[in-house]
């Protein structure tokens, strides 16, 4: 009970913003800061369900804020799930690990595990209902599985487009840890990837060619997002992510699938995620189901309403059938 006051005395003295007017949710979501264990600052908000079969925790992707699943929380609330999103330390309003604030720093995959653990504390102290269940997006992918391998409770899981490996022929591969590897050795894993850029990708390129959705109302949306608040957009990510995501993949892969359900959908558009990694992975998944979606690209829960819809219809279906 002195946790519990503590815990509800901390939450209203530290209200963080959700800008509803973007996120394109139900509107009466809110956020708060909270601090992890090492002292980063991120920010947590959830979406409320009244009767909830569970609660839903979204792992976002890589240069991802909540706002983004405003629409997505909507759809779960539907089905009857509440919701809870996460901004990962470096990006969102989340604290900042790079000097330049416009690049994408992690020092080590593992990192992460303490804004789960922030989350899961986040969840707790709220009392929202269980059973719980995890979704991950691109990054948040490798970041629910390391979670779950070590003890998350969940019941079931749904990955999008999951970051298991990264898209790249052999000899690109090569070279990324060649000079992550170097970069380690001679101090600079603060620079900025070769090849990216420090303006975040929806405003550089236009919505032709992008590789994120083929809907142009969903491009703009992410568009619309950064330019009301600038202060979310992130670039590329410096060497130090490159190392340690290529680091945590790579020891994942050798990982066993845990023991409970998973669908995972990947598009036939996609251009940044390694399919060969995700069907060796879910061809060793006991209770997995790989869906391979035709047409879409990578952000296939931002693309257009039916492919969303595939997506929202299979997580469900699967946390449905799993009520604890």
């Amino acid at each position: 009970p002195g946790d519990e006051a503590r815990w509800s005395a901390f939450l209203r003295m530290n209200p963080a913003p959700l800008y509803n007017d973007i996120a394109g949710g139900t509107g009466d979501g809110a956020a708060h800061w909270l601090t992890t264990s090492d002292g980063v600052r991120i920010r947590v908000g959830h979406w409320p369900c009244a009767n909830a079969k569970g609660t839903i925790l979204l792992f976002p992707g890589r240069t991802e804020f909540i706002e983004k699943y405003g629409r997505t929380a909507k759809s779960l609330i539907e089905h009857g799930y509440a919701c809870v999103a996460v901004d990962w330390r470096g990006q969102g309003l989340a604290d900042r690990l790079h000097p330049n604030p416009a690049i994408g720093h992690v020092e080590d995959f593992r990192h992460y595990q303490r804004d789960v653990a922030a989350v899961m504390a986040y969840v707790a102290a709220l009392d929202l209902p269980g059973p719980y269940f995890a979704i991950g997006h691109s990054m948040g992918a490798p970041i629910a599985l390391r979670a779950i391998i070590e003890g998350l409770n969940v019941k079931a899981c749904g990955f999008s487009a999951p970051f298991w490996g990264v898209q790249a022929t052999s000899p690109l591969l090569v070279y990324a840890w060649t000079v992550t590897t170097l970069a380690r050795i001679f101090g600079f894993t603060g620079r900025i990837v070769p090849g990216q850029f420090e303006e975040t990708y929806v405003l550089r390129v236009p919505f032709e060619g992008n590789s994120l959705t083929t809907d142009p109302e969903a491009f703009e949306t992410m568009q619309e997002m950064v330019r009301a608040h600038p202060e979310m957009a992130l670039g590329g990510p410096s060497l130090a992510w490159l190392s340690a995501a290529l680091h945590e993949t790579r020891e994942l892969a050798a990982m066993p699938a845990p023991d409970i359900g998973c669908v995972t959908y990947v598009s036939t558009g996609e251009a940044i995620v390694d399919i060969g990694r995700i069907k060796k992975r879910m061809a060793k998944w006991p209770n997995g189901e790989l869906h391979i979606v035709q047409g879409a690209q990578h952000e296939m829960l931002m693309d257009k309403p039916a492919y969303r819809d595939t997506l929202i219809d299979g997580f469900t279906a699967l946390f449905d059938a799993n009520p604890g």
